[in-house]
């Protein structure tokens, strides 16, 4: 039987994924029960008039404490961390945030006896060894960024959790995310997000990544079903548990331009590569996630083409009212 989840702790609740998982839990889960968090950015209107939201550092494992037990907190969604392009900047705060936060965490759901807790990974994880093309679920793990390599050991110290301890941690390899509603936070993927606001905007964009570099993408709606379906999985049927391939688009950045175009044919890009570059290089073009398909029937619903129309409908019509970037 599928053990219920009643209390939510969602850290990291203020970044692009967080703050829309955040609400999407409310809903299903009800808001009072989905309790949001973050460091220092102050949370939208909207977050945190919606439920409870507090100021914690998941690298202080009292203030972790403090919003579980005044919560009963059994369930815990770990979204807080820096991103790869952030990471290469300051790779000790990387290291920092990312390991002793996934930690603290860990530790906590084996102190409170947690029903379960959920920490994403992602195609950080690869490296330049990993086959690019249909990138299989067991494969080489030698990532080239600070950001990769805390991926990668949190993945193997999420598992050492559930073979040492039993506690019950899942995790999927996101892939890009692309959001309507929420901007990146310094990711490398991020030109597939800032494209959209730049063609409503100005009608152009700089691309910092090649014409030709494809990666796995995926639309936001789908990110935060991968992630409710595998945090309502049955347990009992999971083989794997903290490194779950999720795949659902794959496109070139070219791609992604011609898709702008056939809704605003004036759009131009220009495909200016810097640091990242290099680190997309090392990342899959494609994602075999037949594992999550598998075991917990992972099924993506969106496609290039029905997220670009979304897209650029919710953001035109942001940037007629003047809000473009919303409260920021």
């Amino acid at each position: 039987m599928v053990k219920k989840i009643k209390n939510i702790l969602v850290t990291g609740a203020v970044g692009q994924i967080g703050s829309e998982l955040t609400m999407a839990l409310r809903e299903r889960y009800g808001a009072e029960n989905v309790v949001a968090t973050g460091r220092s950015t102050e949370p939208s209107r909207m977050l945190r008039e919606s439920g409870p939201f507090y100021f914690i550092d998941v690298t202080e494992r009292a203030s972790l404490d403090v919003v579980i037990k005044k919560h009963h907190i059994d369930t815990i969604f770990h979204m807080a961390a820096i991103l790869s392009a952030v990471g290469e900047k300051n790779p000790q705060l990387c290291w920092n945030v990312n390991m002793n936060g996934t930690l603290n965490v860990l530790h906590a759901a084996m102190d409170f006896d947690m029903t379960r807790v959920i920490i994403p990974s992602s195609i950080a994880a690869f490296g330049p060894e990993t086959p690019r093309i249909m990138t299989p679920q067991e494969t080489i793990l030698k990532p080239r960024t600070m950001y990769g390599v805390t991926k990668v050991a949190g993945e193997l110290l999420c598992d050492y959790y559930v073979s040492r301890f039993g506690v019950d941690v899942r995790g999927l390899r996101y892939p890009g995310i692309i959001s309507a509603e929420t901007l990146p936070g310094g990711g490398t993927t991020d030109y597939a997000v800032e494209i959209y606001y730049k063609a409503v905007e100005k009608g152009s964009y700089t691309c910092f990544v090649r014409e030709d570099t494809s990666l796995p993408m995926m639309y936001m709606p789908d990110c935060l079903k991968a992630t409710m379906d595998l945090a309502e999985a049955d347990f009992s049927k999971l083989v794997h548990h903290s490194d779950f391939n999720v795949g659902a688009l794959s496109f070139t950045a070219g791609d992604l331009t011609k898709s702008i175009q056939k809704h605003l044919p004036d759009f131009t890009a220009r495909y200016e590569p810097d640091f990242r570059q290099g680190i997309a290089d090392t990342w899959p073009a494609s994602i075999d996630d037949s594992a999550a398909r598998e075991e917990w029937g992972w099924q993506p619903e969106w496609d290039l083409e029905e997220m670009t129309k979304d897209m650029l409908e919710k953001l035109s019509t942001r940037h007629k009212e003047g809000r473009l970037y919303g409260e920021q």
